[in-house]
């Protein structure tokens, strides 16, 4: 390697290594791989073999199958004559060390702040620093301009009051900016919180009226098992009453039957003498078979309907409209509600007074007015 070329001279040093770093024939910073000549020099790769291929043409390419001997070609720095073997450049030997220098070049470049440039000069006169600002046209200028320039007729100031005066003003407004961001935080802050509260409310409100849709369910299910079971032992008792009297038309079918078989029997008797000596003792018996037989008319009966389970209708309409207009109210609405509520059961206590206990046959004792008994519920002995 030629050390007296790498030496740095005194200056900016990064300026110096990127001067180092400049490869002798694209004049760009290496482009990795960067290979090393036998005489020290460095090279990008495809520079060298831009070389070689430029003083070798008739030397086949890596990869193909015709095999021939390297080439040869000679050093852009110091003229050195590289003699290559059938590989070509790819038999040169990389240099890591320069690839990993040029690395730490870039970092260190983009990771440096810009470097802050010397004092400005005016555009009119170039030997002038800018060190007023005019007032009137809001731009800074230097004093030749202010004395014999196109500031001459303009209000002025020394440039530091006025950087002075604009840096302050900017650090208030970059002071308003940061606390009406703090308000903007808070205020997000709070909208956030109010979110979770409102998820938090939303889901215990929820769970409790699921709660009390529950204990609705299970307090209409619990009366409809009881008023199943009042159905179910009216029909027991109506079944029960219908079959004993079932029971006993069909005895009192049986005995007239049989006296119907014993007058047939009779009259099929072809002596006169054997049917006298049996009609008397029929003629005993038949008026007594009549009148018993006349009486099972008489036994008990339902009227038609009888069989109607009319007394066990339920008017749930009001309740299904009650049941549509539940909705979420305030205290003042409940109360109203409950007021009326009130007023209700006070007008229906005098319409219970007229209500009394009325036992009937194969019924159980209900609670209705005398005046609505229905008919169908009378049964008759």
């Amino acid at each position: 390697m030629d050390y007296k070329s790498s030496l740095i001279p005194d200056g900016n040093p990064m300026e110096n290594l990127e001067k180092q770093l400049i490869c002798p024939i694209c004049l760009e910073m290496f482009t990795k791989p960067v290979v090393i000549l036998p005489c020290q020099h460095n090279l990008c790769r495809k520079c060298a073999n831009d070389i070689f291929q430029a003083s070798n043409p008739y030397w086949t390419s890596r990869g193909s199958s015709v095999s021939m001997s390297g080439g040869r070609f000679r050093c852009p720095t110091c003229r050195h004559e590289v003699i290559m073997d059938r590989h070509g450049v790819y038999g040169l030997q990389r240099n890591l060390l320069v690839e990993n220098i040029i690395d730490i070049y870039k970092q260190e470049c983009s990771s440096r702040p810009l470097q802050k440039g010397s004092h400005p000069m005016c555009k009119e006169h170039e030997d002038e620093k800018i060190n007023i600002y005019c007032l009137t046209c809001e731009v800074p200028t230097c004093s030749m301009c202010k004395v014999f320039g196109v500031h001459k007729a303009c209000e002025v100031a020394p440039l530091q009051s006025v950087f002075q005066g604009q840096k302050t003003e900017l650090n208030n407004c970059i002071s308003m900016l940061v606390a009406g961001n703090d308000r903007v935080q808070t205020i997000i802050t709070q909208l956030e919180e109010s979110c979770r509260v409102t998820k938090e409310n939303s889901h215990q409100v929820k769970e409790e009226l699921s709660q009390k849709f529950d204990t609705l369910y299970a307090i209409l299910d619990e009366k409809k098992s009881e008023l199943l079971q009042r159905i179910t032992q009216e029909q027991e008792e109506k079944l029960s009453f219908i079959e004993a009297l079932i029971q006993q038309y069909q005895e009192q079918l049986d005995k007239s039957t049989k006296l119907v078989e014993t007058a047939i029997q009779s009259l099929d008797e072809p002596g006169g003498a054997t049917f006298l000596l049996i009609s008397p003792s029929l003629s005993l018996c038949l008026p007594h078979s009549i009148v018993e037989a006349s009486k099972g008319c008489q036994l008990g009966k339902t009227e038609q309907g009888f069989e109607n389970m009319d007394c066990f209708t339920l008017d749930l309409e009001y309740i299904a409209d009650a049941l549509r207009a539940i909705d979420f109210g305030t205290d003042e609405e409940e109360e109203e509600f409950i007021e009326e509520d009130q007023e209700e059961e006070e007008s229906t206590e005098g319409k219970e007074e007229g209500k009394k206990f009325i036992y009937l046959h194969g019924f159980i004792p209900s609670l209705i007015p005398q005046h609505e008994m229905p008919t169908t519920c009378k049964v008759l002995c």
